[in-house]
């Protein structure tokens, strides 16, 4: 990467530029699951206490974004997909990056231990540290389960939500994480098999590059078989009841469905139309979490009215 300026290259990095170093989309999926796994718990928290952890959490998420895109400049710059973010567009140098990620990280998890409790910090700590070092910094470049193993750490947020609220850890944050942790394979799979050159080129290696996409797609199928389990068995916790229990039926077999539909294709009737099973079987994907953790929330609803529950 040159070492120009991003003022030398006529560009001035603005708000915006350093605002999309945070990742914000996957900050809205994080700030969501660990919103959900507080007020789900039994614990009740002040909302300016929940304000605060719920903040730190954003802000933590945003930290690991951060660290994230100053490690994968080099291989960003080389992805259509993620040619434009600040600093391979030159907007935003790697310096800055990381004195960001590493600044916002401090802040987060001081004051979330300050806020709430050890554990609720330690988690978010961790969960930094598993983004930027464990799967930015070795997964992702050395494994083709970079998306299996790294998945957990986005499966952690509804964890510290839970965390804050009752300074444990037990059965429904686990299974909120899991739920999480094994949607997140058949996710990013489906994705690599419609942007598959992009991983190729930047010598990333995602399993369509390591073992070809017809073992991507057995993959996913068997992913998505061990998902329903989970999914399912989390309405028959403390948190679940009748109408999740109902959004997760649904849901799993739409999203099983897609699964099966992506196993029984090959690269000819892809190429045909032009991946328009994958990329709806990854819509899909987005709108499976939402709908599962929006189910928990209304159940918790429900339940302060004496109607949710088992």
């Amino acid at each position: 990467m040159s070492d120009m300026s991003a003022t030398d290259r006529g560009y001035e990095a603005n708000m915006g530029d350093y605002f999309a170093l945070l990742k914000p989309r996957v900050m809205s999926l994080v700030v969501f699951t660990a919103l959900v796994g507080l007020l789900v718990a039994p614990v009740p928290v002040h909302p300016f206490i929940g304000f605060v952890a719920i903040l730190c959490i954003a802000v933590g998420a945003g930290a690991s974004g951060a660290l994230n895109m100053w490690w994968d400049a080099d291989i960003d710059a080389r992805m259509k997909r993620t040619a434009g973010r600040p600093i391979p567009s030159g907007r935003v140098q790697p310096g800055e990056a990381l004195g960001i990620g590493l600044a916002l990280s401090g802040f987060s998890i001081v004051l979330l231990a300050l806020a709430t409790n050890f554990l609720a910090a330690f988690l978010l700590a961790f969960t930094i540290f598993f983004y930027a070092v464990i799967y930015s910094m070795w997964l992702k470049r050395a494994t083709p389960q970079n998306i299996v193993i790294g998945g957990a750490a986005g499966a952690f947020p509804p964890m510290i939500g839970w965390a804050v609220a009752t300074g444990s850890v037990s059965i429904e944050s686990v299974l909120m994480f899991a739920l999480i942790f094994m949607w997140t394979p058949p996710h990013f799979w489906a994705l690599a098999l419609f942007v598959k050159s992009d991983y190729g080129n930047a010598d990333i290696p995602m399993l369509t590059e390591t073992h070809g996409r017809d073992s991507t797609r057995k993959h996913i199928l068997a992913y998505t078989v061990l998902l329903v389990p989970v999914a399912i068995g989390l309405g028959f916790t403390s948190i679940g009841g009748p109408f999740y229990l109902a959004v997760a039926v649904f849901m799993n077999a739409w999203f099983l469905k897609g699964a099966y539909d992506i196993w029984k294709r090959d690269d000819a009737a892809c190429e045909a139309d032009k991946h328009r099973t994958e990329i709806k079987v990854f819509k899909v994907s987005l709108y499976y979490l939402f709908a599962h953790f929006g189910a928990l929330l209304v159940e918790a609803a429900l339940r302060l009215y004496g109607l949710g529950g088992w």
